[in-house]
């Protein structure tokens, strides 16, 4: 038997309000999604002003970070031409995202979900990926 720790609403809305902060702190609105250990949507929020195209790449960003328990960025890099996992992003059906924004929720050493976060620059969808994390890791302490 295996038990599983993974996000809560409760947790999402912590971290997608230290998400939207960061968002509003650098005047950027955004589409922020949060996921459970396994990819599964748990929470969604497009601020006012985020594109609606991002809703779609933020809640893949998210997927992407939790299910492969690996930041999206990393995935950048080794999907070039000519690195080990070029082509990677057409996997499972495009979902695999290898643009910067979506980073895996690590509680003592274990990924409990994911947050994926677009509308600005890759970036910028880190930032306030990372501040979403932030502000959740500052909460459970």
């Amino acid at each position: 038997m295996i038990t599983l720790k993974r996000v809560d609403i409760a947790d999402a809305r912590v971290l997608i309000a230290g998400a939207r902060a960061k968002s509003e702190e650098i005047g950027v609105p955004m589409c922020i999604a949060i996921t459970d250990e396994s990819g599964n949507l748990v929470a969604f929020e497009r601020m006012d002003g985020g594109k609606v195209t991002s809703s779609i790449i933020a809640i893949d960003k998210s997927y992407t970070a939790s299910g492969a328990k690996k930041a999206t960025h990393d995935y950048g890099t080794a999907s070039q031409p000519g690195a080990p996992a070029y082509g990677i992003g057409s996997a499972i059906g495009g979902r695999l995202m290898v643009v910067g924004g979506g980073l895996p929720v690590i509680v003592d050493g274990e990924v409990v979900g994911g947050i994926g976060v677009s509308s600005g620059t890759p970036d910028q969808d880190r930032a306030v990926a990372q501040a979403g994390i932030d502000a959740f890791l500052a909460m459970i302490g």
